[in-house]
């Protein structure tokens, strides 16, 4: 079955009407017809199962028939926040770590981000990020969209991170970095993880002394220098995978 995402919770038995681009891929890719079934996420955890109802000149009318808790969703809240990338690299890291289950990103400028766009241009920086995510996650079928935060500095990132369980900045340089496999042994079950990740140039020193003193533990991901993208996957993709549900049974 083919899921599609809607802006709103709805009510067993309501009839809503799809448009834009999922109304045309559903009649003019996929081909559905009136009876036909499709699936609905409302991004906040629960997913529908609806019936094609009827064609209208704006869009397609479907009818919910059942819900049912989605649990495509991690059991632990991965955070990212990833120091402002050139090029079109966050707009990749957006679908990334939707698919890989983080439940936010923050994107921040860090002292070395380059280049740093006008400001007034980064809202429609992070429209374009949530229809991405938007988009993956439809792709991956999980129930809660990631949040996406507005762009800010490492002094809010900081901030915001101070009630969580977990906190890990990632950097290459640390000589005695956090073993994340012995925190797996010692029985370590997060809640939270909070997890800050550098540009192209890496932290500053007083970045990561500034993340130090707010309690953050440093961690590296191998002997090997991973480009600042590749560094992100990697690091939700091994957190997920030793706290969360990457590589478990279903």
């Amino acid at each position: 079955m083919r899921y599609f995402f809607t802006e709103k919770s709805v009510m067993l038995g309501e009839k809503m009407t799809l448009k834009g681009s999922d109304a045309r891929h559903i009649r003019k890719v996929l081909r559905l017809q009136p009876g036909d079934g499709i699936g609905l996420f409302d991004g906040l955890g629960v997913a529908y199962t609806a019936r094609i109802d009827n064609f209208v000149r704006d869009g397609i009318v479907v009818e919910v028939l059942s819900s049912v808790p989605a649990v495509t969703d991690s059991p632990v809240q991965i955070i990212i926040a990833q120091a402002f990338l050139k090029d079109k690299k966050m707009d990749g890291l957006a679908r990334q770590l939707t698919e890989l289950g983080a439940a936010k990103w923050i994107p921040f400028f860090a002292e070395r981000s380059v280049p740093a766009p006008d400001r007034r241009r980064l809202a429609g920086r992070l429209e374009r990020w949530q229809k991405i995510s938007r988009e993956a996650l439809k792709q991956c079928k999980r129930g809660r969209l990631m949040v996406i935060e507005p762009v800010g500095t490492l002094q809010d990132v900081l901030l915001q991170a101070r009630n969580c369980d977990v906190k890990i900045l990632f950097w290459e340089n640390q000589p005695q970095p956090l073993n994340l496999q012995e925190m797996v042994q010692q029985g370590a079950s997060p809640e939270g993880i909070f997890s800050i990740l550098g540009p192209e140039g890496g932290f500053s020193p007083a970045e990561v002394e500034a993340a130090v003193a707010e309690g953050f533990l440093t961690a590296g991901l191998g002997p090997r220098i991973l480009r600042a993208e590749t560094a992100a996957i990697t690091a939700a993709a091994l957190l997920q995978f030793l706290f969360g549900d990457l590589g478990k049974s279903p």
